[in-house]
């Protein structure tokens, strides 16, 4: 049995495949410990079957966040101890004369220096001796370091010296990350920053990732786990464990998956991914003709550069559980902290301090009675008590409510506006997919403010992070630092790397499927463009550089700083059930009508149980669609259809 799970900040989804059919369980998640849930869910799922275990995990996220990681022990060349610290003196804020940047994550005390050096040719100079490196191991065995990074000077182009410490280092029985090993790739600081990042997560990681599968195996001996990376692909839980640095943004690489599967399905080509969880809101920018969802090896994560392989995903502290607050000048502020699943939502029955979704039950578009497809019902009298004693000095409960959606979507609409406007992209020309528990509330708001003409809401939204690491591939990616001639031989780099790769998937009983990648720029260039490779690699580039920059320059030498292999393994196929279109007005699936306000109005609106929708049904907003996943909000003016797929298409008045 196949089953895919992502864990929120509120709900754990559950996506499986049993007799060749799409099924969907929630959860609450459990905080205290995630892994309480997988196994809960599993056990729900497939108690007496053997189960193949994919997930899609927050741990690594929130421990960056929360600043929550392992002591880490830095180890590098003699000299260059503060490199970690230092970074690269860039201002994020190049106004703003008190900004502060995050503390380092390994304090100064935990830097230590190797008597050694490698070129950048990959000659070795001097070599570490068996003296110096017994000190060292004293001096991090007494520093009380749960973890230790080790990234020396040049070791990308030669390992031999990295390799001897790692080999004495290895004696103290800490996890330990190698820089070789996980980026060997230029650049020193990014290159340090990524390996103290795995270190600093391995673990806690580690640690959550071996309970589930020693709890997976009591179910079955047989039961595989993978976990699914940034990347948009998964790998083994033994290598998330390894390299968890890989996994930042886990669940939220399965919502974009997710969307682009569903979108390339439904027949759109742009869109915009747009997942609303208890706690965040994630979106990126997908070109379904280009490709598919962009990755990028540019990533900065609390402070922190990463330079591993993620989907380029912008990220911001809204979501249903996003705490309201009046600050000392009785200002209005949402989030970006959360009520989390415990206690929750005032509505959940727990919390007392108002949230974005208890907002949307005042309003009216949270029907109490068929939350969960009415498996939980919420607390409408008690939402309303709590919100009547927080409101201070707004007129009425609803302004109050009205002023907390206002400032949640203004936030999330900025979030869509950094990955399509502030990069030159139209959102007129794209598709908004509305996903996650709380995405298809606000996604037509969105729409309404950005233009943006068609919002996409899919089967089971709530879940689509699930569904997308279900049908996600099995991928490695693997990449070395060349710095040759865009003319020269680089066949042996692309040999080495793959005959890596295929070996290393053999060993899990894989097949795999390789594509070629090469990074290049002009020469004298700082910065670099990721172009497939092929006959016409250098006018790819070329286009490429246009297309960013604005212009380029044939003339001049090119050259391949990194080639890239990734491995690929295909996914069990999943058949998507498609229907022809006899639905009419929708009146079969009206369950009743009520009062939703909109914009200060209460209007007459109808509520739809969406299992009741079928292909072709057609109906005008005011709306709401209830279903067991999420709740969607037709707004005034805008008309909402089905679709082959049973998937809600909204063209936004």
């Amino acid at each position: 049995m196949h089953v895919a799970i992502d864990t929120g900040g509120t709900f754990t989804d559950c996506v499986y495949l049993e007799d060749s059919a799409l099924k969907l369980l929630k959860i609450f998640s459990t905080p205290e410990d995630p892994g309480n849930a997988v196994l809960q869910a599993v056990r729900d799922i497939a108690a007496s079957k053997v189960p193949e275990v994919r997930h899609g995990t927050t741990v690594g996220t929130n421990a960056m966040l929360e600043r929550k990681g392992a002591r880490v022990a830095f180890v590098t060349t003699a000299g260059f101890e503060d490199t970690i610290a230092i970074g690269r003196q860039a201002r994020t804020n190049l106004y703003d004369w008190f900004a502060t940047p995050p503390p380092c994550i390994v304090p100064a005390e935990l830097r230590f220096g190797v008597t050694e050096r490698t070129t950048s040719e990959g000659q070795v100079l001097g070599r570490p001796t068996a003296a110096k490196l017994g000190e060292l191991c004293e001096k991090i065995r007494a520093s009380g370091a749960e973890a230790i990074a080790l990234s020396l000077l040049f070791s990308f182009a030669n390992p031999e010296n990295e390799i001897a410490v790692s080999d004495a280092l290895k004696t103290l029985g800490l996890p330990l990350s190698v820089s070789h090993v996980i980026l060997p790739e230029f650049r020193e600081y990014e290159r340090s920053s990524t390996v103290t990042v795995n270190a600093y997560l391995a673990p806690k990681v580690g640690s959550y990732l071996s309970a589930i599968e020693a709890g997976l195996q009591k179910m079955s001996s047989d039961s595989r786990f993978e976990v699914m990376q940034s990347s948009g692909g998964t790998i083994s839980a033994r290598l998330a464990a390894e390299q968890p640095v890989r996994t930042v943004l886990s669940g939220p690489a399965g919502g974009v998956m997710g969307a682009y599967f569903v979108a390339r399905l439904a027949g759109f080509n742009k869109i915009i991914a747009f997942d609303m969880g208890g706690t965040s809101t994630d979106v990126a920018l997908v070109d379904v003709g280009d490709g598919g969802p962009k990755g990028t090896n540019e990533s900065v994560i609390s402070g922190m550069p990463i330079s591993v392989p993620m989907l380029d995903i912008h990220t911001v502290g809204a979501g249903g559980g996003s705490l309201a607050r009046f600050d000392d000048a009785g200002i209005l502020h949402v989030g970006p902290q959360s009520a989390g699943a415990n206690p929750g939502p005032i509505c959940y029955g727990r919390g007392t301090q108002p949230t974005v979704s208890d907002a949307n039950l005042v309003l009216g578009r949270l029907d109490p009675d068929h939350f969960l497809g009415g498996k939980v019902r919420l607390d409408w009298e008690r939402t309303r008590t709590y919100m009547e004693k927080a409101r201070q000095t707004m007129a009425s409960v609803e302004e109050f409510a009205e002023g907390m959606i206002r400032l949640t979507e203004t936030a999330m609409e900025k979030a869509i506006r950094v990955i399509s406007v502030e990069r030159g992209y139209d959102p007129r020309e794209f598709a908004l997919v509305a996903f996650g528990g709380a995405g298809p509330l606000h996604a037509c708001a969105l729409a309404q403010a950005l233009r943006i003409p068609g919002v996409l809401v899919p089967r089971m939204p709530g879940a689509l992070s699930a569904l997308g690491i279900l049908l996600a591939d099995t991928v490695r990616d693997y990449s070395k630092t060349v710095m040759v001639n865009a003319k020269s031989n680089l066949e042996p780099h692309f040999a080495e790397l793959e005959h890596f790769g295929t070996e290393e998937l053999r060993k899990e009983g894989l097949r795999s499927m390789a594509n070629r990648s090469v990074d290049m720029r002009y020469a004298g260039q700082g910065y670099e463009l990721n172009v497939p490779t092929g006959p016409d690699m250098l006018q790819s580039f070329h286009q490429a550089h246009r297309r960013r920059y604005g212009h380029a320059d044939e003339s001049r030498t090119v050259e391949v700083v990194n080639v890239r292999v990734r491995m690929t393994v295909a996914a069990q196929p999943v058949e998507f059930q498609q229907r022809p279109l006899r639905g009419s007005n929708a009146k079969q699936a009206a369950i009743n009508s009520r009062k939703v306000i909109f914009a200060g109005k209460r209007l007459d609106t109808l509520v739809y149980d969406r299992d009741r929708l079928q292909p072709g049904d057609k109906f005008a907003g005011p709306a709401i669609v209830t279903e067991y996943s999420a709740t969607t909000v037709v707004p005034p003016g805008s008309t909402a259809n089905v679709d082959t797929y049973h998937n809600i298409v909204i063209e936004v008045g």
